[in-house]
């Protein structure tokens, strides 16, 4: 349980004098790990990738920091985006100051080699500051002072230098077993690197379907959540029909279809393109485990829904399959539109086929527990001891559903309506016939006969003049009657001819989630 940001202000990965500018290898080892764990990275790809990339280039420290100006943002305006300015001699070149170390790791650092774990293993190394006053390691032997060449003038050498993450890979255990054997077997780490340095550049671009040009790799790789290509023929419009009856005859509630295909499809994220209902990934470990999915419910749902996929697909003659992927997505449109018609709404909800099913083997269960929401507002759902207020963190995850706010508040306010919180909670179902797509979460959250008064963790509704108790809610409910822009949403979806509105526009949001992963439609 790490913090999410880097471990020192300014940096992406950690602070290259150790933890809190401790020169302390074994203490930055740790925070090397928890830092590359949260990119997917295992001990194997962290060594490459630090092995590797420290093959090219140097740091520059020429001179203390005191000497570069502010960050663009801060600088005059006369400096026009540039920033940084620096007043040591020319600020370029050998007067370069970034990170405050100085040196290369290599004696050829424009040059793929295997140099950096030659002289990792190949020197003892002592402490010592840069000309910025960083710490940083130098060789033990005078002599290495001659083996690597100025980067701007040729005839002044210099010796290697160290980070003290980079004696992390020796002082580390693990670390430094793979490192020694990357030293042995050069072309393991080449091997390596280039794997896991296209992972690092590609792994927040989504399945393996975006990639576009000559150079994409062959083969699947875990990390890209890969799902099988489709092998069948699609559902036809009958065959949708035929379907959407049988799982409304099943016994399943609207809030049951609605709640399992929000779970599916929610936990997809724009930030990396992850997660989503394809693959069908709700079914399989982590997913169908999370608190927030109702593990139960979900899988007395999914037993349901895998026993109409088997009679449907046992019963085709031809090619003709439903994926339980697409099935999910397909009962959950089916609930909204049967919910739609118990308000006197006749709506048809988008739905295209063509999803279908990853298996455990092709689902890496510890990258995929990073997506485990610990909070969803769409939910009402607070993970226990999740920092931050709740309604900021709704706007959070309406960002990784790339959600508008009128998209986001007519979610809410429609999900609140059909009864999918989490624990079927009754905390926000403003409405005395949960289950039917309606507007009455805005309609009662905006009347001014209700008192909210808060107790304990929730908030109470209360008649202003009797005192009775009519609703409870929480800090995302009330969001829609306290700030100012979501209460203007509030008041359109919730006015007297808001109805129509309300519902055209939830069946276009609720598509947008369920299609979220589906770059396939673009």
């Amino acid at each position: 349980q790490g913090p999410f940001g880097a471990d020192h202000m300014g940096l992406i990965y950690v602070n290259p004098e150790g933890p809190n500018a401790n020169p302390d290898p074994l203490a930055a080892a740790r925070y090397i790990r928890q830092t590359f764990e949260r990119m997917a990275m295992n001990d194997e790809e962290t060594v490459a990738l630090i092995a590797g990339g420290h093959t090219f280039g140097k740091a520059h420290g020429a001179s203390l920091e005191s000497h570069v100006g502010p960050e663009p943002e801060a600088a005059g305006i006369e400096e026009q985006g540039f920033g940084w300015t620096s007043g040591f001699g020319s600020g370029t070149a050998n007067d370069t100051i970034t990170s405050g170390i100085e040196g290369a790791w290599t004696s050829n650092p424009v040059q793929w080699d295997n140099n950096f774990l030659e002289n990792l293993y190949g020197h003892e190394w002592e402490l010592t500051t840069s000309p910025a006053g960083k710490s940083q390691y130098q060789p033990a032997n005078p002599a290495a002072a001659a083996t690597v060449i100025d980067a701007h003038d040729p005839s002044k050498t210099h010796a290697p230098m160290m980070l003290t993450t980079d004696l992390s890979l020796r002082a580390d255990p693990a670390y430094d077993a793979i490192s020694r054997r990357f030293l042995e077997n050069p072309a393991e780490l080449e091997d390596a690197f280039a794997r896991a340095w296209f992972k690092l550049i590609h792994r927040d671009m989504g399945p393996r379907s975006r990639y576009l040009g000559p150079l994409v790799p062959g083969g699947l790789l875990l990390w890209q959540d890969p799902v099988p290509e489709v092998d069948h023929d699609l559902v036809g419009e009958d065959d949708v029909a035929a379907l959407k009856a049988q799982v409304l005859a099943s016994g399943l509630s609207v809030s049951d279809l609605v709640a399992t295909a929000w779970a599916s499809a929610a936990s997809f994220r724009g930030t990396d393109k992850r997660g989503g209902a394809n693959g069908g990934r709700i079914r399989l470990a982590p997913q169908r485990d999370w608190e927030v999915n109702d593990p139960a419910r979900l899988a007395s749902v999914l037993e349901t829904l895998e026993g109409i996929q088997a009679e449907f697909n046992g019963a085709q003659s031809g090619g003709t399959r439903i994926s339980l992927a697409d099935l999910i997505v397909l009962a959950g449109c089916a609930g909204v539109e049967q919910a739609a018609r118990d308000a006197g709404h006749d709506v048809r909800v988008p739905f295209a086929p063509g999803r279908t099913d990853a298996t455990q083997e092709w689902t890496d269960a510890e990258s995929f527990a990073v997506l485990e929401p610990t909070a969803d507002g769409f939910r009402n759902y607070l993970q226990a001891g999740q920092a931050g207020r709740a309604e900021d963190l709704l706007v959070e995850r309406a960002s990784m559903l790339t959600l508008t706010a009128p998209e986001m508040t007519v979610l809410v306010g429609g999900l609140r309506a059909l009864d999918a919180n989490t624990g079927q909670s009754a905390h926000g179902v403003l409405t005395d016939r949960p289950g039917t797509l309606s507007n009455d979460f805005f309609v009662n959250l905006l009347d001014v006969n209700t008192e909210w008064q808060p107790s304990g963790d929730v908030f109470e509704g209360r008649d202003r003049a009797s005192g009775d108790l009519k609703w409870t809610g929480t800090r995302v409910d009330l969001a829609f009657g306290s700030n100012s822009e979501l209460r203007a949403l509030a008041e359109v979806y919730g006015s007297d001819d808001g109805q129509d509105a309300f519902v055209r526009d939830f069946v276009a949001a609720w598509d947008k989630v369920m299609s979220l992963d589906r770059f396939d439609l673009a």
